[in-house]
């Protein structure tokens, strides 16, 4: 009897996480990419995003499309051929000052505004080290969204 009971939860915690979804972070792949009401051509445009590898956060699936929500909070689905794995994020702070390195006593190279845009090319403890134009430098993550 025992060994069934075991084995019932066994079964049951195995199949339960088959069906558990986690969230993960893309972005656009385009500059033009369409945000529909439901998972299918067939639904409705909602919102016309115009921002390459703008992070949004995949929170579902359905066949060829995700469901996503922006930084605004927008959520819809988009056709995975819209979306890409290059890391992006946007700065949720204003006045964030990007460091030479990743420590707030290294030299300091610009100022960003809340809700600029950033590429991501690594990131380390609390630090993340980004691209704007032709400017590199280390910012906090935790003034970013679009990680994890």
């Amino acid at each position: 009897m025992f060994k069934v009971i075991i084995c019932f939860f066994l079964i049951f915690f195995s199949f339960q996480n088959l069906f558990a979804f986690e969230e993960y972070f893309l972005t656009l792949r385009n500059d033009k990419t369409n945000l529909r009401q439901g998972p299918s051509f067939e639904y409705p445009i909602k919102l016309f995003y115009k921002k390459q590898f703008l992070p949004v956060l995949v929170q579902d699936k359905a066949e060829n499309f995700r469901k996503i929500r922006d930084h605004e909070n927008n959520t819809g689905w988009i056709h995975i051929s819209q979306l890409s794995k290059k890391k992006a994020a946007i700065t949720i702070d204003d006045d964030l000052i990007v460091f030479n390195k990743p420590s707030i006593y290294s030299k300091p190279l610009v100022v960003l505004k809340k809700g600029r845009l950033c590429k991501i090319q690594k990131c380390k403890d609390s630090w993340c080290k980004i691209k704007i134009k032709n400017i590199k430098g280390w910012i906090k993550k935790e003034s970013l969204w679009g990680l994890y």
